[in-house]
């Protein structure tokens, strides 16, 4: 896929109204509007030919300045060989040979004359593009009904008012009632959970038949029922939030005090009566279940591979634990997109995802190692994508996202496909200028 296209929305980018044009069929505007780009092309491309043969003459004293012009220093690298680090300048993207081959950024407004835009904006309108160009698509969508534990991927998933449903609903504590998370308890990442396909259709609702299946290594399945109704037990905390949840019951602690060798319990999330929120200064009035701080984690293929090809011993996207897998970008594109829409659904970028160390963990064993937190650290710190901030020695995989569609009813019965397109409607300039 090409680059992606930035666009603005229409009403932004078009400062006049063409009812006439809208009345006519689609057709004739696509001919109209297909002269008036090539007439367009065609200038500009004589015109680059005669700047091109136009010699370029410094004055002596020019000339001079630029035979002693300071260099650029040699530890600060435009491109780092075999890597994918990018300045806000350059999409850098490593290659096998010893080189390194760049692509100019996305395109994002105000690099092409007015009359470009508008007609680039008005083709979007006709074809019913949605914001022109698709950036990427959507590759994967992942669910974790269980937090730290072991993901589902599914062909589709509705949005709720807490992010995808059914996402992080559960959450297994010890018995105090403080969360566990594979940065605690690694055996997490072995524990698999699976529901009925049926229950990310839109407006599904479950029987007194349906359950969540849980598997682990050595044990017995253990299901679930998704339409029982149960107890209450206090004082459950994620981070810093605590309240009430539902007991899932004395099988599931049975089963999970087994796996753990320690008193532990499986609770549900208590919707009718408690509201967790997400970090307030990102992202105020939106709400999540038993996930970190947001809804939602958008990760990129194309991020992923420009890590492998640096690192000893390439790791999988399940190591990152995104929700939305897209494909087609730049490597690290996901970075900047401060607005995007897939599907009709509006969601906004709210912040560098930050990683602790849940990546270093092997998910088919459990197994905590080194990589690739140490190579991030090269490449994707602080120091490297946001110069001008604090360097906190954190490092960045993915962003965090809300879905503006969940703050009130427009986004019941919402969904995303995997194919859907992905549009970027505005980006950051750069990484350094993206909440982190």
């Amino acid at each position: 896929m090409s680059s992606p296209v930035f666009m603005t929305t229409l009403e932004d980018s078009l400062s006049i109204t063409q009812p006439y044009l809208i009345a006519k069929p689609v057709s004739i505007g696509i001919v109209y509007l297909t002269i008036f780009l090539k007439v367009i092309f065609l200038s500009r491309r004589e015109s680059i030919k005669t700047n091109a043969a136009m010699p370029i003459v410094l004055p002596a004293d020019r000339e001079a300045q630029h035979e002693t012009a300071p260099q650029p220093a040699k530890n600060l690298p435009l491109c780092r060989q075999g890597s994918p680090f990018q300045l806000p300048s350059l999409h850098c993207q490593p290659v096998q040979s010893t080189s390194t081959t760049c692509h100019r950024p996305a395109y994002r407004g105000g690099d092409k004359p007015m009359a470009m835009e508008k007609a680039a904006s008005f083709l979007s309108s006709l074809i019913g593009g949605g914001g022109g160009e698709p950036a990427a698509t959507v590759k994967s969508i992942l669910i974790y009904p269980i937090k730290s534990c072991r993901g589902i991927a599914v062909p589709q998933a509705p949005i709720a008012s807490t992010g995808f449903l059914w996402d992080r609903q559960w959450v297994v504590v010890n018995a105090k009632g403080r969360a566990y998370t594979q940065r605690v308890e690694p055996k997490l990442a072995l524990v698999q959970v699976d529901m009925p396909p049926e229950a990310f259709a839109e407006g599904w609702h479950p029987t007194a038949d349906d359950h969540m299946v849980i598997t682990a290594p050595g044990m017995d399945p253990l299901k679930i029922p998704l339409a029982a109704e149960c107890a209450t037990i206090d004082d459950v905390s994620v981070w810093e939030w605590s309240g009430s949840a539902y007991d899932e019951g004395a099988e599931a602690a049975e089963w999970f005090s087994t796996y753990f060798e320690k008193p532990s319990q499986l609770v549900r999330f208590k919707e009718a009566s408690e509201t967790r929120s997400c970090f307030q200064d990102y992202s105020p009035g939106y709400k999540i279940m038993f996930s970190d701080c947001f809804p939602f984690l958008i990760a990129s293929q194309g991020s992923l591979d420009a890590l492998n090809e640096i690192l000893k011993e390439p790791v999988p996207m399940n190591r990152f634990r995104p929700n939305i897998l897209v494909d087609g970008c730049h490597p690290y594109s996901e970075d900047l997109w401060k607005t995007i829409k897939i599907n009709n659904l509006t969601f906004e970028g709210v912040k560098l995802c930050n990683r602790c160390k849940v990546p270093n963990i092997n998910q088919d064993n459990g197994i905590h190692g080194a990589e690739p937190t140490e190579t991030l650290l090269t490449f994707r710190s602080d120091e490297v994508l946001r110069p001008s901030h604090k360097n906190t020695r954190q490092v960045y995989f993915g962003q965090n996202l809300v879905c503006k569609e969940s703050l009130s009813g427009k986004g019941k019965g919402k969904i995303i496909k995997v194919g859907d397109p992905v549009y970027v409607l505005q980006a950051f300039a750069s990484a350094n200028e993206a909440p982190a």
